[in-house]
């Protein structure tokens, strides 16, 4: 149907879109000029089109943005499943010793910029719309017609970009912005719904589309400064958007939960967290590529280690790994503790999960319980009996099955985003 073979992600679209952009054939909605003629820059297109230096000194793209506001989160968040971060709620990893593979909902942690809404689904409906549709025509689908279509399930996990942020200050020491979350923002669970490909195919998706962008149904999102950069939306290549993607209407068997999206939300299995949109209540189908705050100031990579622009928007997430255990948990020396914990790869399953406990000087090879799958994290143990009294550290670090590898240290980029270095947690052995 369309072209995009070699489309499929952002990182192979992000270049033709930047061209496009700057030969006015793409939108940009609530984004400075300023910022994409610098991503072109960084992305080695702007002097083809004598651009080059066009560019600020500094990116416009800014984590400075914030809610100042309670969390406005629907569910209860009891101190011992979540620690409250701002506008979010971060799940506490002990909490999920014992449960299952899936997240229960009651400990699934909650990312919203602004505050979750709270929504009638039978009142709730969707339009599709946009250039990228045949004849330019809108389509609308309420629930009951999303139901009607055929129904697919997906085990996957969904996780926030800066999951880990903390440890670039805690263990790298280095400044980063944005909400300081520990290994917490993440849940896997059984997501039900329709393909978003089926959706876009019935209401007419033409062969020149090349941008679908979800947007959600909760407020708009106003930056500390004052600039009000709508409702959350970011685009996905239409291939993406045609392949793998669902309109979720159910979490582990039940109706989704207002703070995960109530009545529907998008999921972009793999992908970092922000691609699926929660609450969705309408998609542009587009004929020119499209950009939102959310691909540009947002989500990037920035530092001295990047191009001055950023690097591509991000897609798939690193391998991760953390214990099921409390900071400063402690342990009796002499006896013999089952340690647990779960891993994760955004680029394929897991292979493999090594275990240190004292402090990295040696490894051991932790036990697998679950097969290495796609778009989920697998669960593992490891017998430790401490000899002596005294504090350590407890590592663990994983390996996908694409070779990709935990490293010592992750590079530093200004917002914080996809932390994976291998995590030193502390904890203390009593004799």
């Amino acid at each position: 149907m369309h072209d995009h073979v070699d489309l499929v992600d952002e990182h192979s679209y992000d270049r033709r879109r930047l061209r496009q952009f700057l030969a006015g054939d793409a939108r940009a909605d609530g984004v400075d000029r300023r910022v994409l003629l610098k991503l072109l820059a960084a992305a080695g297109g702007a002097a083809a089109f004598g651009a080059a230096g066009a560019a600020p000194a500094s990116a416009s793209a800014s984590a400075s943005a914030t809610v100042a506001a309670a969390a406005g989160i629907v569910k209860p968040l009891p101190p011992e499943l979540f620690t409250v971060r701002g506008t979010n709620a971060e799940s506490k990893v002990a909490s999920w010793q014992g449960k299952g593979f899936h997240t229960p909902v009651d400990r699934f942690f909650v990312r919203n910029h602004t505050s979750t809404p709270v929504l009638d689904a039978d009142s709730w409906s969707l339009k599709v719309w946009g250039s990228g549709l045949r004849g330019g025509r809108a389509a609308e689908f309420g629930l009951d017609d999303l139901r009607r279509l055929p129904a697919v399930t997906t085990d996957a996990l969904v996780e926030c970009a800066g999951n880990g942020r903390s440890y670039f200050t805690s263990q790298q020491g280095e400044s980063v912005t944005g909400t300081t979350w520990g290994l917490g923002a993440i849940g896997s669970a059984r997501w039900r719904g329709v393909r978003l490909g089926d959706v876009l195919k019935r209401a007419g998706i033409a062969r020149d589309a090349v941008d679908v962008q979800p947007r959600g149904l909760d407020a708009d999102y106003v930056t500390a400064d004052g600039a009000n950069l709508g409702r959350v939306r970011r685009p996905l290549p239409v291939a993406k958007a045609l392949g793998d993607v669902l309109l979720a209407y159910e979490m582990n068997g039940e109706p989704l939960p207002h703070d995960h999206g109530h009545p529907v939300r998008v999921l972009v299995p793999s992908w970092v967290g922000i691609a699926s949109i929660k609450w969705v209540g309408d998609i542009e189908v587009s004929d020119v590529p499209l950009y939102s705050p959310w691909n540009t100031d947002f989500y990037r990579l920035f530092g001295a280690a990047y191009p001055p622009g950023g690097t591509e928007p991000l897609t798939r997430q690193p391998v991760r790994s953390t214990f099921e255990l409390a900071a400063g948990a402690e342990f009796a020396a002499g006896e013999t503790h089952t340690l647990t914990g779960r891993s994760w790869s955004g680029k394929g399953g897991i292979a493999s999960v090594e275990v240190s406990t004292d402090g990295g000087a040696t490894w051991t090879r932790a036990r697998l319980r679950d097969p290495a799958r796609a778009h989920n994290w697998v669960r593992w143990s490891a017998r430790w009996r401490p000899v002596r009294g005294g504090e350590t550290e407890l590592l663990a670090r994983a390996t996908d099955t694409r070779g990709n590898r935990q490293p010592e240290r992750t590079v530093h980029n200004t917002q914080g985003y996809l932390f994976d270095a291998v995590v030193r947690h502390p904890v203390t052995v009593v004799a």
